[in-house]
């Protein structure tokens, strides 16, 4: 924000504009004059989170006199709490004899990267995930009130590198508690065509979980297990997952499909994309004016065995996550060289996303420009919309 600092000023001192305020901010939905305007004093919090995909996260707090607050999130729900896998595949040999090799070969494998398995009772599973996440789109702002900003054009990016540990215990053969918790360091960027580029950084545990999974069908032919659980992302919002998976085993694979659903409680009363340091922030907000969100996603998978060490995993999914809906398709490649350890490589990527062509608004507070309090300036057309994540997972089974 040091370079948004110069452009802002540079701005009003080659337009010499003053300070503008607009009625027009109280009909942002939920809002009202009182929410955020009236006397200067807007104090800036620089506790910062970003959250994803899975994911989807937070960035910044802003609190203003009367605390009905502004901040903006990534969200990024839109992936699986627990990597689960499942424990109904074997490997069985036509050999009769009672002999140690061919009672070895008849023992049933659990393929730890199968999106139905758990732990039986008293064994812990333990999924460590490392990954890669980045979110992209171009904006152009058209704006309609404040001091004239010196560029209009500008692409954000977000970058994160991410520590995910989702460890589960296996109460009965059928019922398991999970625990989870993250680390990410991430980076924030408004890329403007002409001026200085904005840059945030971003770093810290910020997340933690508690959930069960309860797999209450499993025949030779069917398999199903429901999971429910609360995630809380740091300075954000309160996340209540239901999630429920269906399966029907053909050989050596499982043909699925699955429902999932998020009630969020965000914080403070608006989310979104943006800039910010104590001085000045940009804000590109989804919603304003409600702390409440639902978030639904289905599809299907199938997940096959491709020998004995190796399986895929291929998924798509289409959902609705409140502002925009977005539709993903996810691979995985599994190493399984021993049944208590296994290693999951993955790509997941949007292939279709609503948020192109919507306009967004775009929102401005900077005391030395002006504007002492948040104020919608104009909006911001969305283009190019993208979301890409990837990664290992480090599984182990004891």
């Amino acid at each position: 924000m040091k370079k948004q600092m110069s452009l802002f000023v540079w701005a009003v001192a080659v337009f010499g504009m003053s300070s503008v305020f607009t009625p027009a901010f109280a009909a942002v939905s939920g809002a009202s004059s009182a929410d955020l305007s009236g006397e200067p004093g807007v104090r800036v919090h620089t506790k910062v989170n970003y959250q994803k995909y899975e994911t989807r996260s937070t960035s910044k707090t802003f609190a203003v006199k009367d605390n009905n607050n502004i901040y903006y999130t990534q969200p990024s729900k839109r992936s699986a709490l627990y990597k689960a896998y499942d424990s109904n595949s074997t490997n069985q040999s036509d050999r009769t004899s009672r002999t140690e090799p061919a009672r070895a070969d008849a023992q049933r494998k659990y393929y730890l990267a199968h999106p139905f398995f758990q732990p039986l009772e008293g064994k812990f599973g333990s999924v460590t995930d490392l990954g890669y996440t980045t979110n992209s789109y171009g904006f152009e702002i058209d704006q309609t009130t404040g001091p004239a900003l010196s560029d209009l054009n500008a692409d954000w990016s977000t970058k994160q590198i991410s520590v995910k540990e989702d460890i589960s215990f296996g109460v009965t053969d059928n019922l398991a508690v999970m625990g989870m918790v993250r680390y990410d360091s991430s980076k924030y960027a408004m890329d403007w065509k002409t001026a200085p580029d904005d840059e945030m950084t971003d770093s810290g545990l910020n997340m933690y979980g508690l959930g069960l999974q309860w797999r209450f069908v499993d025949t030779p032919e069917w398999i199903a297990n429901f999971s429910g659980y609360y995630q809380k992302q740091t300075d954000m919002a309160d996340f209540f997952t239901a999630d429920l998976k269906a399966g029907y085993k053909i050989g050596s694979s499982t043909i699925y499909g699955l429902v999932r659903g998020w009630m969020v409680n965000f914080d403070k009363n608006s989310y979104g994309n943006g800039i910010s340091n104590d001085n000045a922030a940009l804000l590109i907000a989804y919603k304003t004016g409600d702390n409440n969100a639902t978030y639904f996603e289905g599809g299907a998978g199938v997940f096959t065995v491709l020998d004995k060490d190796w399986t895929l995993n291929v998924e798509g999914m289409m959902g609705n996550y409140d502002w925009h809906n977005q539709g993903s398709i996810k691979a995985a490649v599994g190493w399984q060289p021993k049944s208590s350890f296994a290693l999951n490589f993955y790509v997941k990527t949007a292939v279709y996303d609503s948020a192109d062509g919507q306009k967004l608004g775009f929102w401005w507070y900077q005391p030395s420009a002006g504007l002492t309090e948040f104020t919608k300036i104009g909006t911001a057309k969305i283009d190019g919309y993208s979301e890409t994540s990837m990664g290992v997972q480090g599984i182990l089974y004891f």
